[in-house]
């Protein structure tokens, strides 16, 4: 009697298939599918049954002339983050940060978003709420986000780090992330931006661009430059936290600035009321 097959084996073809088909996709668009390597990987390693068509339609879903497609996958992009964040909820890949969070800090946002702002940790308010940018930085941030004319709803707010940083009892404010819990949780963030495919990214802060980027430097040095984080143009600015402690006009010009660039990458218009904002 031939021996029953398991599972594994059975979605191993099935996968080979599926990545194949997704690398020729992607290696003959003029501007490749944003699949990275490791969630290729992934693919292979622990992806159940059912889980693995609407991963790959929400993450490298095509619209007309074989570009990734941006609207009318709402659904399937909530989904796949859904799916994420379970993951995220019961994740203890950092023990001393599971034992001391009330819960953890997915995201927030528009699923579909153009523009994505990606900050270091959850703090305090945030890991009461379970919202990232809740405390006074959010709350500016909320603002900002209102003078460029948008609102928290239409763009998508993550962190480097889905825990709140275990402080000493007792002690106030937050710490920054190590590197290592870093380099922990940033597989999270990566699965986020895949499947949200915004055009724009925000980098909040240093923490942020070298989660993003690996990359160190004083902010005065980075801050206003456009890189690039896999294809998609990513703008380096103050975190909100800086202005909250630096008052100067000055330096929240320079934030306006970066963000009137962003509102140029993303062929938003701007008013002369936006422009004239800080002056």
């Amino acid at each position: 009697m031939r021996a029953k097959m398991t599972s594994s084996a059975v979605l191993q073809p099935a996968l080979s298939v599926v990545l194949e088909a997704l690398e020729k996709i992607r290696d003959s668009q003029e501007k490749p599918l944003r699949v990275s390597r490791a969630t290729l990987n992934r693919l292979f390693e622990q992806a159940p049954p059912g889980a693995v068509e609407a991963d790959v339609l929400a993450a490298t879903q095509l619209g007309e002339g074989g570009s990734p497609a941006r609207k009318g996958d709402v659904a399937a992009k909530a989904a796949a983050l859904a799916r994420v964040r379970e993951r995220v909820c019961v994740c203890m890949k950092c023990p001393h940060l599971a034992r001391t969070r009330a819960q953890t800090v997915f995201g927030v946002g528009n699923p579909d978003a153009e523009l994505m702002f990606v900050g270091e940790a959850p703090g305090a308010d945030e890991d009461a709420r379970g919202e990232p940018f809740v405390g006074r930085a959010g709350q500016l941030l909320t603002r900002i986000i209102e003078t460029m004319g948008l609102s928290r709803d239409e763009v998508y707010i993550a962190n480097i780090l889905k825990c709140r940083p275990d402080m000493p009892k007792g002690a106030p404010g937050n710490r920054a992330p190590t590197p290592d819990e870093m380099s922990t949780c940033i597989d999270y963030l990566i699965e986020q931006i895949e499947i949200i495919q915004p055009r724009v990214l925000v980098a909040l802060g240093a923490t942020a661009v070298q989660g993003l980027l690996g990359t160190h430097g004083p902010m005065r040095q980075l801050r206003g430059t456009w890189r690039s984080y896999h294809d998609t143009p990513l703008m380096i600015t103050y975190h909100p936290s800086y202005l909250l402690r630096n008052q100067s006009p000055a330096e929240k010009r320079k934030v306006w600035e970066d963000m009137m660039s962003v509102l140029e990458k993303l062929d938003h218009p701007i008013s002369e009321r936006q422009r004239n904002y800080f002056r």
